[in-house]
């Protein structure tokens, strides 16, 4: 994907837009929604990493660094970097939080708007995948790690709502 960079934003070229629509993505992303709006759009890559013991890994945000948020416990992810793929994307962010390696080819399982304001729009694709290796954290946005089964994901409290709502659907 070739982006444009003008005055310091990314802007998807007009032969990538299609009816509102973009195809690709990018960190920042200037477009224009139906209505002729100019719209910023970014796109986050989360990835819900499964052990060969069947564990499943979640991350404790740092109260440090995230004072505002709400649901501390969330999966390995972030914003994507334009020109890398989804996937270099999703295996540099478990590489940077985690130490591990993404093995395998991570399943799409879902895509969420995760803001829709004037003006901005992110959308967060959450996968299902593998790592291996053994865990070194980023204590820079986590404070704390731990592997849980399956069903204590579900009863789990101060779960991402972004999570929560994936796992109380059953897309997981």
């Amino acid at each position: 994907m070739q982006n444009a960079k003008n005055g310091g934003r990314w802007e998807m070229p007009l032969s990538q837009k299609q009816n509102g629509f973009v195809r690709g993505a990018g960190r920042k992303i200037n477009t224009r929604n139906l209505m002729g709006n100019e719209i910023h759009l970014q796109v986050g890559v989360k990835v819900l990493l499964k052990s060969k013991s069947e564990k499943f890994l979640l991350l404790h945000r740092s109260t440090e660094k995230y004072p505002e948020v709400k649901g501390r416990w969330d999966i390995v992810g972030g914003r994507i970097e334009p020109g890398k793929t989804l996937f270099e994307n999703l295996a540099r962010e478990v590489r940077e939080e985690t130490g591990l390696e993404l093995t395998g080819k991570p399943k799409l399982v879902a895509a969420q708007d995760i803001l829709r304001v004037a003006g901005k729009h992110v959308v967060r694709l959450t996968y299902l995948g593998e790592g291996e290796g053994d865990v070194k954290l980023d204590t820079t946005e986590n404070d704390r790690f731990e592997w849980f089964s399956y069903e204590e994901l579900s009863k789990l409290d101060d779960v991402d709502i972004y999570l929560k709502e994936l796992l109380d659907g059953n897309f997981l």
